[in-house]
């Protein structure tokens, strides 16, 4: 396996191998999580987690000992105290379990703290660091008849998804009386789902307060039955399926909403999946004269305004949810990963060909193709498996009371990578922040690198440039 292997890039944009985060775990790893904000990255790998530090690109902490299987996925909890990490772990022994982190005196200063961790780790001959001893596996969350495979808290940390092999996702509550105090129960078991649910996703905060006729609070999950549903509270506190997303002919690997929508625009899905595509779902709004969301706004659903509805029928009320872009196809295998980044707006997916692949989104108009009015070269759009999705962004049609439509838009394939990870498969891939020391100071916290996870047990960062 090539130690640096050598990307193949458009003009503008090169993705060039950093060294590996240290030690190679040397065990097949599946995804690496970045805190939200402070320098660490967590790894699962079979019934483990490394924490690595993002500023010596070495191991900080391990998380061993509480799952009886194989660990696929980890999130972090956010909004925490100075000095405080929590991590939840989805295992393929049928449970969730959450960890907590306490620096006590020593974590004045998490982050100065983080990286004497990494040093201290990388300088111990088996890689084993104090800081280990500090993580506390405090709850099991219990309930899933199978495999866990996803695990992720919504934005304010209030509550937690799992989903799993059993074709269910939960939603639990954190019912604490106090930050450190671990107690969760569950609010809804969700059993819609044809197939095993591989992934769920929270939508963020960014543009949505107050929009629809639901809570803030709004869960997607994607499926082995080649759908995506999406999910919220209704009036009545109870979690309905709002829409099901079809297009896909293949298991959803995957899925993760758009970061940093456009002002006036509720943020965008991105699905990937089997069938080699990268598709983009927008809401479709529109102003139905009766809102109550001070904005104008709502959904489109079946039954146009709540007035008049019993509460016995709401929960029938649907979304309408439109594929508005199917990226250009940059793989010849499934695509088990992709991420978008909220600083660049660039995407990025990998998968089961080893092939890294960068996406840009850019004004239709200034796209080199023409003359099959998509923004895309004839060649890109034959790959697409609708014929009739339009790969642009905006809707088709203007008026009718609708939210201001983004100007179209068109995705091109900016750079990929070959044998990213040498002959292995790749797991998982992620957007971060750099703290190492080969990044120029002024940028450390603010340069965007990508990390990808792998079969071969080798965490990798990518200089975008």
């Amino acid at each position: 396996m090539s130690a640096n292997p050598e990307p193949t890039a458009a003009p503008a944009l090169t993705v060039t191998a950093l060294p590996p985060f240290k030690p190679d775990l040397y065990e097949r790893a599946w995804t690496s999580i970045p805190h939200p904000t402070l320098p660490l990255i967590a790894t699962a790998h079979q019934k483990s987690v490394t924490v690595f530090s993002l500023s010596t690109l070495s191991a900080h902490s391990s998380l061993t000992g509480g799952h009886s299987r194989s660990v696929r996925s980890v999130a972090w909890k956010p909004n925490l105290g100075p000095g405080k990490l929590c991590l939840v772990t989805g295992s393929f022994d049928s449970t969730a379990g959450l960890w907590r982190w306490e620096g006590g005196d020593k974590a004045d200063n998490l982050e100065v703290e983080i990286t004497a961790g990494g040093n201290g780790a990388a300088d111990s001959d088996d890689g084993d660091g104090d800081d280990k001893d500090d993580w506390e596996f405090t709850l099991v969350l219990e309930g899933h008849d199978s495999e866990v495979k996803s695990a992720a808290f919504s934005p304010a940390g209030q509550y937690l998804a799992t989903c799993s092999r059993d074709k269910s996702v939960w939603i639990w509550e954190d019912v604490g009386a106090t930050e450190a105090d671990d107690e969760w129960e569950t609010v809804a078991v969700l059993n819609e789902h044809d197939g095993d649910v591989k992934a769920v996703a929270w939508c963020p905060e960014h543009n949505r307060a107050g929009r629809g006729r639901y809570s803030a609070d709004v869960l997607a999950s994607a499926s082995y039955d080649n759908t995506v549903r999406v999910w919220r509270e209704d009036g009545d506190g109870e979690w309905v399926c709002v829409a099901v997303l079809e297009g896909h002919d293949g298991t959803v690997w995957g899925l993760q909403w758009e970061p940093r929508p456009a002002a006036a625009r509720f943020p965008r899905l991105m699905t990937w999946s089997a069938d080699r595509t990268v598709r983009l779902w927008t809401l479709q709004e529109e102003d139905d004269g009766d809102g109550d969301d001070g904005a104008g706004t709502a959904p489109r659903h079946a039954w146009g305004g709540l007035g008049g509805i019993p509460n016995t029928m709401r929960r029938s009320l649907k979304e309408e949810w439109k594929c508005t872009a199917v990226l250009p196809q940059a793989h010849t295998r499934d695509i088990y990963s992709a991420a978008w980044s909220a600083d660049s707006g660039l995407l990025a997916s990998t998968g089961s060909d080893g092939v890294i692949a960068v996406y840009k989104e850019e004004p239709q108009q200034a796209s080199a193709a023409a003359g099959n009015g998509t923004g895309m070269t004839d060649a890109e759009a034959a790959v697409a498996l609708d014929g009739d999705v339009p790969m642009t962004n905006g809707h088709s049609t203007a008026g009718g009371g609708k939210t201001p439509e983004a100007p179209p838009t068109a995705w091109r394939v900016m750079a990929t990578v070959a044998g990213a990870h040498g002959p292995y498969e790749v797991n998982h891939i992620t957007w971060c922040k750099r703290y190492d020391a080969a990044c120029p100071s002024e940028r450390r916290g603010v340069e965007e690198m990508l990390v990808t996870t792998g079969d071969d047990g080798v965490v990798r960062p990518w200089q975008v440039s």
